[in-house]
């Protein structure tokens, strides 16, 4: 095993089990098995945020906004004050937001917490730096196509929030 591999892999052992003895080759090899499922997880997490936050900004940018539809929850409120007041939205979500990161805190936990705030200030910063094009005026198509990109990344959150994966 590498030098540094094996460091990190001494290191997360001892960090669990709070021992400074020395580890046999199936103990540095079950922390090696670990720390890698660990790090794909991590990546694989990433990936799929990174995904629904394009998804979810392309939804408002190219099917809701143009078309003056409005979405549900904190986004939709986002919105809705974007319009009457013509601030922007990207700042305006973030700030509607923040008392149900706070809530979250209190509620869910730290690790909800930071990975929600990262996921807003995600779709706040993409919202703010993209463009995405008009792809159609069709009310109908508009409702359906809006509100599935969006759906879709709830629907990818909610599953790993239930499978102890938030």
């Amino acid at each position: 095993m590498k030098k540094f591999w094996r460091y990190l892999v001494i290191k997360s052992i001892r960090r669990k089990n709070q021992s400074g003895k020395t580890f046999s080759a199936y103990q540095l090899a079950r922390g090696f098995r670990n720390l890698r499922i660990t790090i794909v997880t991590f990546f694989k997490n990433l990936i799929m945020t990174t995904i629904g936050i394009t998804c979810a900004a392309f939804g408002l940018k190219s099917f809701l906004l143009p078309n003056k539809f409005f979405d549900g929850g904190a986004t939709g409120i986002a919105i809705l004050i974007s319009q009457l007041t013509n601030l922007s939205l990207s700042i305006l979500i973030l700030l509607v937001n923040i008392p149900f990161i706070i809530l979250g805190y209190s509620v869910l936990g730290k690790s909800f917490t930071i990975k929600t705030a990262v996921v807003i200030t995600g779709l706040s910063i993409v919202l703010a730096v993209s463009e995405f094009p008009q792809i159609t005026s069709d009310k109908l198509l508009v409702a359906v196509f809006g509100g599935f990109s969006r759906c879709r990344y709830r629907v990818n959150s909610q599953k790993r929030r239930s499978a102890g994966r938030n």
